[in-house]
């Protein structure tokens, strides 16, 4: 049996190497009365007749999977790149010619010569693998070889493992339609486009496909500026990316480098003199070895940022109908993303996030911070005291792929209750009914919850209310019980406007809850009286977002991280939009911050210790929730920001504890979230040398009057 399989296999080898002879001289049309010769020497053939099909196959080089990159908003940092497979296409124009002329040689010396099958290597192999009994020999052309690696590399994006497993399997099969198709490609390609598309689609060294990875990756340069020792050690990869690989194997990268320059020297490429001294370099000598991480995984402090970008491109069907038509596009399509982060805000915020509490305090607790460019929309960066660790979905740990500072649906988590910092909202809600802030209310300590107009809210029994220390004070008036941040005023002002105006407001200036089931402010769990004192569940985002409406005159953005995105044709896609608009008025935007800087941060003010440097005019407010989080929000009219600190994952009392080396029996704002705000700020406006205005929050005359015909509460006491 042995000998009559070997007779059989060596009867087919001869027919198709008068196939691929004739295939070279008569042309394929013309071959095609061979073809049933050739099949009969393997019946076992026939059935593959299908996969010999050469229709549909995409040689077109600038179709590959290319890698994305990501940038920072100077468009020249990198964040981070996404690929499966890690190429950049480059024309061949753009390839040194010694690149060109190593791989040749090394790969199939007759390139030039023949019409896409090498016949004598086809014979060549066929003698040592058959006659001799040798090692398996390829005899592969290197227009055979760009053919494997165009089959490969569709069924792989294809996800077809039978047409991965048929395109790279040992048969006379595959030999013979790679043979069919690389003919029929010498008849319609260039031998330069032939030699352009395998230089881009081959693979040099673990996860480098193409030269113009391998040449950065390498040696950190384009390769159209490979020197002759350089160029050689790429093309020797090709042969066994795994065991060629300098990084992997140096002695043998050597070793192979220098079989390439005989190569080159035999084929009359380089002179004995350069081959002589190419080969007296080491490698090691030459390898200036690029780290190609893939993801936000690698991207440092920009991690957090990263991911929120590509949040953005997961779920914005303006980059494709499904998921899964917007990763391949991310991964496979060579986008050239440009994101709003601000270097420098980023940094400043994580370093303020670690300074603030270390990542691995014993408390667990975990610092969130979010700024954002008020009147565009753009997110500059988060601060996250945490290490990204994209394998890591869950939190309560020291790393984690969760951005505390972001919604839920944006990779984030739950969000924090936010407390007294949502009061502002309150006061815009208050002069959005035409009234002045200014006059004075009747305040409480309970409040019947029937007595709170809503939208289909119908409240029953009495909600007990005080302010910070207990009891109440009264009269007050709205701008006092902000300055104060005493929440018995916020009853009595949701109790004669409404939840209702209240929850409006809110959405207008870009609030929404963070629960990913739970964001319309309309929903059960927020939309209730207790609302205007801050128990909702927010993300420190949206926070920034709302205070960056009152710093932009009223203007409220959507918030982006995507400024524009290209195709790896250089053609703009469309992005999500900012939608930016007029929410609330210029008027009540510059009263409301009217209030939060001639009050909230002036001494005797809740706020007092968020003063910037420089006498820079500051806007802010405070918040704490119970002892469980702790909040600062604020703005300058170029950038906004806030920053919850507490246990994102579950409550927990700050009370009794040692965060950061210090002590306090009961812990406030000012002692831990109000200098992390402070210290961004300063930061941040000190690094990016932005400008000092001090023209902004005047007051609207037509809302800071004493007098208005409802002055008093119509709540009915029970108990002060």
């Amino acid at each position: 049996m042995p000998k009559k399989k070997s007779i059989t296999v060596r009867r087919f080898f001869t027919l198709l190497l008068a196939y691929a002879l004739f295939c070279v001289t008569g042309g394929v049309v013309a071959s095609g009365f061979l073809l049933p010769a050739v099949f009969g020497a393997n019946t076992a053939v026939k059935a593959l007749i299908p996969s010999l099909q050469t229709q549909g196959i995409n040689f077109d080089v600038t179709d590959l999977p290319q890698k994305s990159t990501i940038y920072a908003s100077d468009g020249k940092t990198v964040i981070a790149q996404y690929y499966t497979q890690n190429r950049i296409v480059v024309p061949l124009n753009q390839v040194s010619d010694y690149m060109q002329k190593a791989v040749v040689a090394r790969e199939d010396r007759r390139f030039f010569e023949h019409a896409g099958i090498d016949v004598q290597g086809v014979m060549r192999a066929f003698v040592q693998t058959y006659i001799k009994k040798g090692d398996t020999q390829g005899g592969s052309s290197l227009t055979q070889q760009y053919v494997k690696n165009v089959l490969m590399s569709q069924a792989e994006e294809d996800n077809d493992p039978i047409a991965v497993y048929h395109a790279s399997e040992e048969t006379v099969a595959r030999k013979l339609r790679e043979m069919l198709v690389s003919v029929q490609m010498e008849k319609k390609y260039t031998k330069a486009e032939i030699l352009q598309g395998y230089l881009n689609i081959a693979q040099f060294g673990n996860g480098i496909y193409g030269v113009e990875t391998a040449a950065q990756r390498f040696f950190n340069k384009s390769a159209k500026d490979l020197t002759i020792v350089e160029a050689a050690t790429i093309a020797a990869i090709t042969k066994n990316p795994a065991q060629y690989d300098p990084t992997e194997n140096l002695k043998e990268s050597q070793t192979q480098r220098n079989i390439v320059l005989d190569l080159m020297h035999q084929q009359g490429y380089i002179t004995q003199k350069q081959c002589d001294d190419a080969k007296a370099i080491p490698v090691e000598n030459t390898l200036h070895v690029q780290n190609v991480n893939a993801g936000c995984q690698a991207a440092g402090d920009a991690a957090f940022f990263c991911d929120y970008a590509t949040k953005q491109i997961l779920n914005s069907k303006e980059f494709g109908k499904t998921e899964a038509a917007r990763e391949k596009l991310l991964e496979q399509g060579g986008l050239k993303i440009y994101t709003t982060m601000d270097v420098n805000a980023n940094s400043a915020a994580m370093n303020t996030a670690r300074a603030t509490i270390p990542v691995d305090d014993p408390t667990g607790f975990e610092v969130a911070m979010a700024a954002i460019r008020p009147g565009t929309g753009e997110v500059l960066g988060f601060g996250i005291n945490r290490i990204y660790d994209a394998s890591q979905s869950s939190g309560g740990g020291t790393r984690t792929a969760l951005n505390y500072a972001v919604d839920q649906v944006d990779g984030g988590g739950w969000g924090f209750q936010v407390g007294s910092t949502w009061k502002p909202i309150n006061l815009a809600a208050w002069m959005r009914a035409n009234k002045s802030i200014n006059l004075p209310l009747r305040t409480y300590t309970s409040y019947p919850l029937s007595s709170f107009p809503g939208y289909g809210y119908k409240g029953t029994g009495t909600w007990p209310v005080q302010n910070s220390g207990g009891g109440t004070t009264s009269p007050e008036t709205p701008l006092q019980g902000l300055v104060k941040s005493h929440n018995t005023t916020q009853a009595s002002m949701a109790q004669i406007i409404g939840i209702n105006s209240i929850a409006d407001t809110a959405k207008l200036m870009g609030y929404h809850n963070s629960p990913s089931d739970q964001t319309d402010i309309y929903s059960s769990n927020s939309y209730n009286p207790p609302m205007v004192i801050g128990s909702v569940q927010a993300s420190p985002l949206t926070m920034a977002n709302v205070y960056a409406t009152i710093a932009a005159n009223g203007v409220e953005c959507t918030p982006i991280a995507l400024k524009k995105v290209l195709n790896k044709d250089g053609k703009s896609l469309q992005v999500p939009s900012a939608n930016c608009h007029q929410a609330i008025s210029s008027g009540i935007a510059q009263t409301v911050a009217y209030a939060l800087n001639q009050g909230v941060v002036q001494p005797g003010g809740e706020a007092a210790t968020t003063q910037l440097d420089n006498g820079r005019k500051t806007f802010a407010k405070t918040g704490t929730n119970e002892s469980t989080y702790m909040l600062t929000g604020g703005f300058v009219p170029q950038v906004a920001s806030f920053v919850a600190v507490g246990n994102a994952e579950s409550i927990q009392s700050f009370n009794n504890k040692t965060i950061n080396g210090v002590y306090h029996n009961t812990w406030y704002g000012m002692y831990i979230a109000t200098p992390a705000w402070k210290s961004f700020m300063n930061s941040y406006l000190s690094a990016a040398q932005i400008p000092i205005d001090n023209n902004y929050g005047t007051p609207d005359a037509a809302y800071t009057g004493t007098t208005d015909a409802a002055t008093t509460s119509s709540a009915t006491s029970t108990g002060n």
